[in-house]
């Protein structure tokens, strides 16, 4: 993301802000408890029959380690990852900016492995720092793997 204008879909875990690309998301719903699927990772909360599909769904805060429970409003984004789609819940969502694509700016170097392969980037605004989500790897390969037997189908390829 260097030039141009991008469009991000803001959302809330507790105090902190993340993001997605608007052509991630697919939608946003109210909060539904999943279907639990046993011998999943304990932020891994389950799947929800969306249009069809069976669309596996990570609790962020879990995900991320963030203290907390989970407020009445919380919503499920569904996001599109390389042609199929995964959710996470997050405690709000906030609202769809527009931003000069040279405002992300790439995660800072203490950021390693994993942690750094579900960020895009940065943003500095007024409100904090706005961590922009890399969706397509909110799974790991092997996580999937172990989604896709739990579930006894090809939920995520």
């Amino acid at each position: 993301m260097s030039t141009g204008k991008t469009q991000l879909v803001t959302f809330r875990l507790g105090e902190d802000q993340f993001a997605a690309d608007i052509f991630s998301v697919e939608r946003v719903l109210r909060y539904t408890k999943p279907r639990p699927v046993p011998d999943l990772p304990p932020w891994m909360e389950g799947v929800l029959d969306y249009s069809g599909r069976v669309v596996p769904v990570i609790d962020l805060r879990a995900r991320f380690g963030a203290a907390g429970e989970r407020p009445a409003g919380a919503r499920i984004v569904v996001c599109e990852a390389d042609g199929d789609w995964i959710a996470m819940t997050v405690d709000s969502v906030q609202e769809v900016t527009a931003i000069d694509a040279s405002q992300v700016e790439p995660p800072p170097p203490v950021f390693r492995g994993l942690t750094k392969e579900y960020l895009t980037g940065m943003v500095r605004r007024a409100g904090g720092v706005l961590v922009v989500l890399n969706v397509r790897h909110l799974l790991t390969s092997q996580e999937r793997l172990q989604l896709e037997r739990a579930v006894g189908a090809e939920v995520v390829p």
